[in-house]
């Protein structure tokens, strides 16, 4: 019997399909026919609020997950900072993939251009940087970047924005390198969860050979466990992407695990943050004991006000 052709479930931006491809790419090598399958989700449709306004979970994911329950498609591709710190029991998270480099960087077309020049208006669409930016370049003022990158960058052309705020790795996987003009360093601008890497979701109920040969495929274990820790923390911290927290794991030299995770006030004033060291088998309760600990000093302030602001009860 021959092997089934695995559909792919992708957002359809060329961000998403170029992962997607990538994706493709390394399961025809592994012997696997595959289809593209693009859809649009909520947060590709709903652009006149922000990613906090139309909330928080799935919002990028959604439709995919469905067709994955429908049985119409194999597979869900997806920016791993997308995906929802609790999955449903239904579906799970099969691989992820070499991450890419992790920083934010900013990107202008004005060669000259300083970030910590007074006045300047930066587009980003992330609760996280903007935080950020208030309490590292407070400076600087921020106004919604919403869209495709492509989407972004025309208005960023047309000159809505003097630069914009975006992940290395997108900014890379669709040749804007030369725009790049600071990169944020990764110590104080920490990212968010699953930055930089590309995460394959499946139903439960796909067969087990075929999952094996997936994740031989396409999983990358030293990304793997490092999403494992930030995925806990993110868990534990019951955010998403509405909500200013960061985490960072990276493998130390004799393959512990290091995880830098913390949490920010919208007015960037509040930065709560901690270094924890674990073996990596222990990666998921690293994850959950920097979260425990920024909670504990100072974070369940912080989730309290910003539900607050935003009249959640």
């Amino acid at each position: 019997m021959s092997d089934p052709t695995i559909r792919l479930a992708t957002r359809a931006s060329r961000l998403a399909l170029w992962q997607t491809e990538h994706v493709a790419a390394l399961l025809k090598q592994a012997g696997l026919n595959t289809e593209i399958v693009p859809m649009q989700t909520t947060g590709d449709q709903v652009l006149d609020r922000s990613l906090a306004k139309i909330g928080s979970k799935g919002v990028f994911t959604e439709e995919l997950e469905e067709s994955l329950r429908r049985g119409d498609t194999h597979l869900a591709i997806h920016s791993a900072k997308d995906v929802q710190s609790t999955l449903p029991p239904d579906l799970e998270l099969l691989a992820f993939l070499e991450r890419e480099q992790v920083n934010d960087v900013v990107i202008s077309f004005q060669e000259d251009f300083d970030i910590s020049r007074s006045g300047i208006l930066l587009g980003t669409s992330s609760t996280r940087r903007k935080a950020l930016l208030r309490r590292f370049y407070p400076l600087a003022n921020t106004a919604e970047a919403r869209g495709n990158l492509q989407t972004r960058i025309r208005k960023l052309e047309e000159g809505q924005y003097d630069a914009l705020v975006l992940a290395y790795a997108g900014v890379h996987r669709m040749g804007y390198d030369h725009l790049i003009r600071h990169y944020l360093p990764t110590n104080t601008f920490v990212p968010p969860v699953g930055q930089g890497s590309i995460a394959v979701e499946s139903s439960r109920f796909l067969g087990e050979e075929l999952k094996n040969r997936i994740r031989q495929a396409l999983d990358h274990p030293a990304t793997h466990r490092c999403l494992l820790a930030e995925r806990a923390f993110l868990r534990t911290m019951e955010g998403g992407c509405s909500i200013p927290s960061f985490a960072l794991a990276t493998l130390t030299p004799a393959g512990d695990v290091r995880l830098h995770g913390g949490l920010i006030s919208l007015s960037g004033e509040e930065y709560i943050d901690a270094v924890q060291t674990a073996p990596a088998a222990q990666a998921e309760g690293l994850g959950m004991a920097v979260a425990d600990y920024v909670l504990a000093h100072g974070g369940t302030a912080i989730l309290a006000s910003i539900r607050e602001h935003r009249g959640e009860q």
